[in-house]
């Protein structure tokens, strides 16, 4: 070959390279960008289970939360877990076995809704100008998360734990249209949030529907002061989540040079659209739950459950068919205009629809007392005439708030393999006379009724006996 052909050659060669790959060659793959910055948990659990001991319980009457009971059986907990229920259950050596005749055994309660932590006791004047359970400085306030306001020594944690509360969604308040994110957390007793957080579990995002947003801004002159205002809001915040969601996910295809700028409100709205938070709709009215769910097509997200849902029993069909919960209370309403159409049979009602229902407190006193508020809602259904079993109604305390916070494959009930996540009852749960005698988590009894030592006190307790104790 000649010096001419060869510069010819050479020539061929590097405009082909230039010219990037040949017809049915594939391209070089980009390379992999970060995940969604918006979807990330900066502050993750650093939760570890306390101390715990293999443990058999035997001879107890078991209401499992996934629809059953047990007459004079056993509950074996192993290594944190859910092992066996049934009758003759043996455990290892070295377990610690306990008689429980006479005595009942149900799931851990979980309470969906409560703002323990957030509004802390004692409650000083401090708290009542300045509480920390709202930012009200705003009607889109996503940009707030719960967990950062949290007292974790607020003693109204031990006196859920004492009401068998295992599990606990604190929620911001309900004055803005968009409140923030929530928190899940283990109900043990810990020095930072972290330590608390249920490793894993979702936040929710708090929204709120009429009186609330629209009485709290529309009073001070600013928008919204209607709940067509509300619905104004809501749909202008998600317009400019979606366009935001678009851009992240235009920068991790390698289709823009730098990554947006990141905006804390459209982080929340946009991990929402994306599936990774769940929301919490705090809602009354039925029309507007209707609004809301149309809304959520509008925009492709789903709603986990309505809060304070008064007139739930009213859409139970759109509800089931939705797969929302409705998040009640058994008798609470009349308080304001929007809650002047509560019945005491909502939560029946709703249930006998085939639509999930559980209770909640928004309270730390009705946090003590969950049990009882599911077993004031069955009794209102039954005088109704429907048939609500015990091993039924406890799940309104236990699987279906699990399942509303994404955690029902973990906690909720007492079937092998789930969170060792349980209450030893001095008799029937639904009766206002029984206490929670013992609480595990994680297969750690982390409450005693019977033993101080296994009653966690918080700071704000130190040095003074409790009613129930000499000094």
């Amino acid at each position: 070959m000649g010096r001419r052909a060869l510069v010819l050659l050479a020539a061929a060669c590097l405009a082909g390279c230039a010219a990037g790959p040949r017809p049915g060659q594939a391209k070089a793959a980009p390379a992999p960008r970060p995940p969604l910055a918006f979807a990330q948990d900066p502050y993750p659990s650093t939760y570890r289970p306390l101390p715990r001991t293999d443990t058999l319980i035997r001879h107890v009457t078991v209401l499992d939360g996934a629809g059953r009971r047990f007459e004079d059986a056993d509950v074996l907990l192993t290594d944190g877990k859910v092992a066996a229920v049934g009758a003759n259950v043996t455990a290892s050596a070295g377990a610690v076995v306990l008689d429980g005749h006479g005595r009942w055994v149900t799931p851990g309660v979980i309470d969906i809704h409560t703002h323990n932590g957030d509004f802390p006791a004692p409650f000083t004047s401090l708290q009542l100008e300045h509480s920390d359970v709202s930012e009200i400085s705003d009607p889109n306030t996503a940009n707030v998360w719960a967990e950062h306001s949290i007292l974790t020594q607020d003693p109204a944690f031990s006196r859920a734990l004492a009401g068998g509360v295992t599990t606990l969604q604190v929620l911001p308040g309900s004055d803005p249209l968009f409140g923030g994110r929530s928190v899940v957390l283990k109900n043990v007793p810990a020095a930072t949030v972290q330590a608390m957080k249920f490793p894993g579990a979702q936040q929710g995002l708090k929204m709120a529907c009429g009186e609330n947003p629209e009485y709290y801004f529309g009073d001070k002159g600013r928008f919204p002061s209607s709940r067509m205002g509300n619905f104004a809001g809501y749909r202008e915040a998600w317009i400019k989540a979606a366009a935001y969601k678009r851009k992240w996910e235009a920068w991790q295809r390698g289709e823009a040079k730098d990554p947006p700028d990141r905006d804390l409100k459209l982080d929340t709205l946009a991990a929402v659209l994306n599936g990774d938070i769940r929301v919490q709709m705090h809602c009354y009215r039925a029309e507007e739950m209707a609004y809301v769910i149309d809304l959520s097509k509008e925009f492709g997200y789903h709603v986990a459950a309505f809060h304070h849902a008064a007139e739930a029993y009213k859409i139970p069909d759109l509800l089931a068919k939705e797969g929302i919960c409705a998040v009640v209370w058994s008798d609470w309403w009349g308080y304001k205009v929007e809650a002047f159409d509560g019945i005491r049979e909502n939560a029946a009602f709703v249930d006998a629809a085939g639509a999930c229902v559980t209770m909640h407190s928004d309270s730390n006193i009705v946090g003590q007392r969950l049990t009882v508020e599911a077993g004031k809602a069955a009794a209102a259904g039954r005088r109704a005439g429907l048939t609500i079993t015990p091993e039924h109604a406890i799940q309104w305390v236990t699987l279906n708030p699990a399942k509303a916070m994404g955690l029902d494959r973990q906690i909720g009930s007492l079937e092998t393999g789930k969170n060792a996540d349980l209450v030893i009852w001095s008799g029937d749960p639904f009766s206002i006379y029984s206490h929670a005698d013992q609480v595990f988590i994680d297969g750690a009894l982390v409450f005693d009724r019977f033993d101080p030592r296994r009653q966690p006190v918080s700071d704000f307790e130190l040095g003074r006996p409790s009613s129930g104790r000499r000094p």
